[in-house]
């Protein structure tokens, strides 16, 4: 039956306990247009749930919840007035709090409290002022791990160490720094040698107890008069003695002492240093030491001998039959020994050298081996190459 014959549900409103209408439908049977009385409440609560214009779809956050029909208007007033009760406790507790805003920071006990003159760029304190160890220390370092760079690096080092040494306690621990520096980094003993000529030309404070290279030279004399006690001291004092050798002939070869004619030369105080010093490492042949004479002969050993021999002195011949007599006599290692040999070889080729050829104004065939190496080369008759220093009847 269509809506216009009446067969459609009707629904009843009527005005609830809340204030708001509730719908009832009523359901009509199509063979007896009689209300269906089943379920017709349950409608009526799900399109009152579903279709309730005077209640939201979800309710405002902001507010509190709308009460069902089973509560009364009295709820509302009773959420605002707890609401007022704990503002008003917390207004009391705040009025009798004694905390104030301007009592002091609170540090817990175990860390230390905040500084803030530690970050202030006005703080001197805070960078620690570098000394003329780290100074030395960096130079050094750069040096040995640049060698190369001496050259150019060496006006700039210079400079910065005479800005510092301004007084003779400076220039003495100066000389000191250096000294250590150059005996105990391997392989620091050359480049510490020309540091130390350099610098005693260049430093220019020079008291009355001696410039740099004087003040050098005393600190050395200072370790050669403990020589006899540190070549028979245990290993590391044997070591750091070895290293004092080593550094004592690099300075030989590379510290220029001007003469009295204006003319650099070496330090003649060395050469007899050098000596005494070799004769005491023979004195005790054990490997550490012979091998510490090796390494000084290989070093020094060709200046040596020539400034011996310009002397008239036969030094260089006294410190070879040490040697053999060493080689015949004492218990040394294989490899101690064959580095012995082979210095005495060399010693017998004169230090590995070359002569010279002559001028050639003044080579002849018999003081010249080379005097025929650019002559061409001539043919016979019958193909035999010769030249000038073939006999005259071809």
């Amino acid at each position: 039956m269509s809506p216009i014959d009446g067969s459609a549900p009707l629904i009843s409103r009527q005005l609830n306990g809340t204030g708001k209408f509730s719908e009832e439908k009523i359901m009509y049977n199509n063979n007896n247009s009689t209300p269906s009385s089943s379920s017709s409440s349950e409608a009526g609560d799900i399109r009152s749930s579903l279709f309730n214009p005077g209640e939201p779809l979800r309710q405002p956050r902001t507010t509190p919840p709308v009460s069902d029909g089973s509560s009364d208007s009295r709820g509302s007033p009773v959420l605002l007035n707890s609401g007022h009760n704990s503002v008003s406790a917390a207004d009391a507790l705040v009025k009798n709090s004694k905390l104030s805003a301007a009592a002091a920071e609170f540090v817990p006990g175990c860390y230390a409290s905040f500084q803030d003159d530690v970050y202030s760029d006005e703080s001197e304190g805070y960078y620690a002022e570098a000394s003329l160890a780290d100074l030395v220390q960096d130079f050094v370092s750069h040096l040995n791990s640049s060698p190369g760079s001496f050259e150019s690096e060496i006006e700039y080092i210079t400079d910065t160490l005479n800005s510092w040494v301004n007084t003779e306690e400076i220039l003495k621990e100066l000389v000191e720094l250096i000294y250590v520096q150059s005996t105990s980094i391997p392989n620091f003993a050359y480049t510490g040698a020309r540091l130390c000529n350099h610098l005693s030309h260049h430093i220019r404070l020079a008291p009355s107890t001696g410039n740099f290279r004087q003040l050098l030279l005393q600190r050395c004399q200072k370790e050669y008069e403990q020589r006899e006690q540190t070549v028979r001291g245990d290993p590391e004092t044997q070591k750091k003695f070895h290293s004092y050798v080593l550094f004592l002939g690099e300075l030989y070869l590379n510290l220029e002492v001007k003469s009295g004619k204006g003319t650099p030369g070496r330090a003649n105080v060395l050469l007899g240093a050098l000596k005494e010093l070799l004769n005491t490492l023979f004195s005790y042949p054990d490997d550490p030491n012979l091998m510490c004479a090796v390494k000084l002969l290989k070093l020094s050993g060709s200046i040596l001998d020539d400034t011996w021999k310009e002397k008239g002195q036969s030094d260089m011949d006294e410190v070879i039959k040490k040697i053999e007599d060493i080689l015949l006599d004492a218990k040394c290692g294989r490899d101690v020994r064959q580095m012995l040999l082979k210095l005495v070889e060399l010693r017998s080729s004169n230090w590995g050298r070359v002569h010279t050829a002559a001028v050639s104004s003044d080579a002849t065939p018999y003081n010249d081996p080379n005097y025929f190496m650019n002559e061409p080369t001539f043919y016979t008759a019958d193909g035999t190459p010769f030249t000038a220093a073939d006999p005259g009847e071809y």
